[in-house]
C-alpha cells in the first residue's frame, strides 16, 4: 500500500513539474500582460 502510495505522489509531483517548467527556456521569462483599469463608472 505504500508503494502505491509512493507512486501516486511520484506521478503526481511528475505532472506538476511537467506544467511548471516545460516549455519555458531557462532565460526566457513569462510574458507580463498588464492587466487593464478598471472603469468603475458604470457601477450603479
Amino acid at each position: 500500500m505504500a508503494l502505491e502510495a509512493c507512486f501516486a505522489f511520484f506521478v503526481f509531483a511528475f505532472i506538476v513539474w511537467w506544467t511548471m517548467f516545460s516549455g519555458r527556456k531557462p532565460d526566457q521569462k513569462p510574458p507580463a500582460k498588464p492587466l487593464p483599469p478598471k472603469d468603475d463608472s458604470n457601477a450603479k
